[in-house]
């Protein structure tokens, strides 16, 4: 973190920018504040010069909604994703996001003042970033977006900043006709050998990160520097450094094949098996970096607007102008600091009306060192005794481009190994000399370390003059600025321990050759765009976003392709095209749909969806009902006297019940034709005006459900010399069973009305011979009822055959809200503080307990024969043994964080368990708890498309489970 420089801008919508962040190859991040709530956030600023170019652009809020749409627990949510201009305007559109400010180092830097991370620390970084790309590959999609500067770490665990190429990139060009082209830091052998990637390798890079975590340095770096393309494509990791039992999963992940290696889910579950979060509790980060992280929050919270910014209202358009006028005026000789420097190199020198300027190699460009912070190094004996290269020398190792040049670059001085102080800034912790820095450019695999361009390229911005120095802590001494020495004209030396500085000629070719259009000896990756921007939305929501690198691929699901983009061109997503061939699933990822169902936008959304005889998908919304064909996923039918219905039952083997608001109806399952209409004030004519309340239960043919009438209570006969009192209007309820084959009601029970407007909420717990167990919702409970519960739920058991009520009990310490259920034989299961404990349904006598996680409670558990499947709020899915309590097994779903506990469903088979909630689908082998796959359905990739917070829910039916969120449906197959 760094003070803002001359020409930064000062002002992203209501945020005031305070600091310089990170700096990137396509943005700037900056801390800043609103000044009028106070609240701190990371806002990263697109370079003004590639926010100018469409597709750029296009691309960069397509990986801001990405950030949106997996935002929670290691990924912060976005606060602000700036305001899309409407119209064209003259000159480069500031292009922002912002996100919620965490304080955090990021793993380079964390490495550079600590040193390698001890193995605890070390399994929480994996497991959070294993999570993190668990869920994006659960879409079909693949991140590419880790690298030392993108992965942060946090006092509670790490943060992941960047979800695409743009905010991975070590450099972003745009070539002649628009063309976009990142180069990214990490390349894995099937990039180096120009094949498409995949969910693997995105698994090889986080290898590549553990490594360097661990180690201090990065495989593969060892060894003459035109051979690094080879030694990642062929040769095996030196691991000898990294902790024993972490150094067969970290060479799995480093396979050449991208079969063999591991997926996403299985690294987090082998780092972590109870999650990354609840391992960091009570701390992760060693002592030295967590009093970083702490020194930087105090910082941050010191940090003011420069006082010397004379026009706060510039933004990043200023900023881009000034920069303009900067170029015209000639470059500039003041020398950068190193660790405010992306880690792409850039274009010095040129004049705007020139588009054509000699690259400077990053390794040239070193920043000053004070006098007394280390002897400099004798150049070697082949290197210039002065300070530049005669003009128009370009570097040895530079791709020559036919421009002259204002000035030759120049070379760092050789390391002694000795990192010292921040060179440019006043350093944010007084640790002392640092280790030697591995991974100083981030870009270190097979990358040149030039910008090679063709004419007219849109490259990023020139070297800055250096900043002034932030302000210290409060209570803390201000470090001196310290002053640059003169560069020596040196071949650059490989940092011990580091990475070497490859050449260009240790890459293949771009696309069209060395010197092509592909810019010259590098890996160029044609990004696909974000969608036309009006498609059909159905079409829309079930397109998953997936990005391509070294060749551009097929979405996997929906449907539908991309293209690379060219001039602003765009390309849509459409149905009407050959579906993909099907791909090799990997493991732990989710399987080839059958179908996939759009609920048309034309439509409200559903509210319930129900599986009829395992062959329809019977759907209500507001304004009707409709079915589904399951076999094939198309629609056949929509009746609208069943909008707004609760959830389809099967009245025998021809009809599909649904019940509406006002009546009962029995609809053809071949054309949703009203076979038969019962309206309330018909059947129950003793009640005028029944209001029937969401259905309580089921069994075959016998349904449970509550409703409520108002009665008028006559007032009594005042006495005499008495003012007569006014008559009142009372809510009366009852408990009803019904037979939706013979259509008749079969008893009703009067039972104390609920919270206004009256209708008690009831669910059946447990069906038993004799009885039925119920609870009441505690949001249905009058004020009176919750006061006399004194914090304790209750059950209520009903007779089967009159309605009669039995008895009313409250079970050990359970609460009002707390999960509930029972069997058959007599035993409830109840959630009691964090544990989950068993009773005697009839006589309240502990059976057992199951003892949960701290700061987390269960949700309503499964049974299925001879167990019990359970859920929490901390996501554990597990199994205990019905009759002993005894756990058989307990998987974490790798979401992060505390939330609502996942919904539990068997497969059929009752061999597959299927956990649903707000963030993913994951699948489990029932008996064993083995991690089969995960689905997310990110939604639309249109930068402009809807978030969509609405949970998962599965049904299932035969060898498959439907997967539901919102108006998405997706059928894939399960044992």
């Amino acid at each position: 973190m760094e003070a803002l420089r001359q020409d930064d801008p000062r002002r992203f919508g209501r945020f005031t920018a305070l600091a310089r962040f990170h700096e990137g190859a396509s943005a700037v991040r900056y801390v800043a504040r609103d000044a009028a709530t106070g609240e701190v956030v990371l806002v990263t600023a697109a370079r003004p010069q590639l926010a100018a170019v469409p597709v750029f652009s296009r691309r960069f809020r397509a990986e801001a909604r990405t950030a949106e749409r997996l935002a929670g627990g290691w990924v912060s949510p976005p606060v602000d994703l700036g305001e899309e201009p409407e119209a064209p305007a003259d000159g480069p559109e500031p292009l922002w996001t912002a996100a919620a400010y965490v304080p955090a180092l990021p793993l380079a830097e964390a490495v550079a003042i600590a040193g390698p991370l001890p193995e605890r620390a070390l399994r929480i970084l994996g497991a959070g970033i294993a999570e993190i790309l668990s869920r994006v590959h659960a879409s079909g999609s693949v991140l590419q977006g880790l690298a030392p500067g993108t992965v942060l770490l946090a006092a509670d665990g790490p943060r992941l900043t960047a979800f695409g190429p743009l905010g991975a990139a070590a450099s972003a060009e745009v070539g002649p006709g628009g063309q976009l082209s990142v180069r990214l830091g990490y390349l894995t052998p099937e990039q180096i050998e120009g094949k498409e990637v995949s969910a693997a390798s995105d698994l090889f890079v986080l290898g590549l990160l553990l490594a360097y975590a661990a180690t201090g340095t990065t495989p593969f770096t060892e060894g003459p520097a035109e051979e690094a393309a080879r030694r990642i494509a062929e040769d095996e990791p030196e691991l000898d450094a990294v902790p024993d039992p972490l150094r067969e999963l970290i060479a799995s992940c480093l396979a050449k094949d991208p079969a063999e290696r591991p997926a996403a889910g299985t690294v987090a579950a082998e780092l972590a098996l109870e999650g990354a979060a609840g391992l960091a509790r009570g701390g992760w980060l060693p002592e030295r970096l967590a009093a970083a992280v702490t020194d930087q929050e105090a910082r941050v919270l010191a940090l003011e607007p420069p006082e010397d910014d004379t026009e706060p209202e510039a933004g990043p358009t200023e900023a881009a102008e000034a920069e303009a006028g900067a170029a015209e005026s000639g470059p500039e000789e003041t020398p950068e600091p190193e660790d405010a420097r992306p880690e792409d190199p850039r274009t010095d020198g040129a004049r705007p009306e020139d588009p054509r300027a000699v690259p400077e190699p990053q390794d040239a460009r070193t920043a000053p060192e004070p006098e007394d912070a280390r002897p400099l190094p004798a150049p070697p004996a082949d290197a210039s005794q002065t300070n530049a290269s005669p003009a128009g020398t370009p570097p040895a190792d530079a791709s020559p481009v036919n421009a002259p040049a204002s000035q030759a670059p120049t070379a760092a001085p050789a390391s002694d190994g000795d990192i010292g102080e921040d060179r440019g800034t006043t350093r944010f912790l007084n640790t002392g000399p640092r280790p030697p820095q591995s991974d100083r450019p981030t870009t270190q695999l097979a990358l040149p370390h030039e910008l090679t361009a063709p004419p007219g390229a849109a490259l990023v911005p020139a070297a800055h003059p250096m900043p002034p120095a932030l302000p210290a802590a409060p209570g803390t001494p201000q470090q001196p600025q310290p002053q640059p020495q003169p560069q020596q004209h040196q071949q650059p030396s490989h940092t011990q321990g580091g990475p070497a500085p490859y050449p260009a000629a240790a890459l293949p070719a771009g696309p069209a050759g060395p010197g092509g259009p592909g810019g010259g000896p590098m890996v160029s990756l044609p990004l696909p765009p974000a969608p036309a921007p009006a498609p059909d939305p159905g079409a829309s929501r079930r397109t998953l976003l997936t990005i391509a690198a070294a060749a551009v691929g097929g979405l996997v699901v929906g449907g539908g392709s991309v293209a690379a983009l060219g001039s602003g061109d765009t390309a849509a997503a459409t149905d009407d095209k050959p579906a993909p061939k099907p791909r090799r699933t990997l493991p732990g990822q989710a399987p080839e749909p059958r179908w996939i169902y759009a609920h048309p936008a034309s439509e409200s959304s559903p509210l319930t969806t129900a599986v009829w005889q395992d062959k329809l998908l019977v759907v209500t919304s507001e304004s009707q009902a409709s079915a589904v064909d399951l076999r094939t996923g198309k629609r056949l039918w929509q009746r609208a006297d069943g909008a707004k219905g609760q959830a389809a039952l099967a009245a025998g083997d021809d009809l599909v019940f649904v019940a509406s608001p006002t009546e009962f109806l029995w609809l053809s399952p071949k054309n949703g034709k009203v076979v038969h209409r019962v309206r309330y004030t018909e059947a129950f004519t003793d009640l005028p005006d029944l209001t029937v309340g969401r259905l309580a239960g089921s069994s075959g043919p016998v349904i449970w459900f509550t409703g409520s009438h108002t009665v008028t209570v006559k007032a009594p006969k005042p006495k005499k010399g008495k003012k007569k009192e006014k008559d009142k209007e009372v809510v009366q309820a009852h408990f009803f069973a019904y037979d939706i084959v013979q259509r008749k009601e079969l008893w009703r029970t009067a039972v104390p009305a609920g919270r206004s407007p009256g209708t008690p909420a009831y669910r059946v717990v447990a069906e038993r011979s004799a009885d039925v167990l119920v609870r009441q919702d505690a949001v249905s409970l009058t004020a009176a009822e919750v006061k006399a519960a004194k914090g304790k739920g209750s059950v209520r058991s009903f007779d089967q055959k009159t309605g009669k009520l039995l008895w009313t009990k409250k079970y050990g310490a359970a609460s009002l809200e707390a999960a509930t259920t029972g069997d058959e034989d007599g035993a409830l299961y109840a959630a009691v503080g964090k544990d989950l404990q068993a009773f005697e349904a009839d006589t309240t006598k502990p059976l057992w307990r199951v003892e949960g996680s701290d700061g987390s409670w269960f949700g309503t558990p499964l049974i299925a024969g001879p167990l019990i499947h359970t859920t929490e709020r901390s996501r554990l899915v597990g199994a205990v043994e019905r009759e002993s309590g005894r756990l058989v097994w307990r998987r974490s779903t790798e979401v992060p964080g505390i939330g609502n506990a996942p919904s539990l469903t068997l497969s059929s088979s009752e061999k597959t368990l299927i956990a649903a909630d707000a963030i993913q689908v994951t699948v489990f082998a029932a008996a064993d708890g083995e991690r089969l796959w995960k689905f997310q359905d990110i939604g639309s990739a249109d930068p402009k498309g809807a978030t969509v917070s609405t949970p998962y829910r599965a049904l299932t039916f035969g060898e498959t489970v439907v997967v539901q969120r919102d108006r998405s449906f997706y059928a894939f197959p399960v044992a």
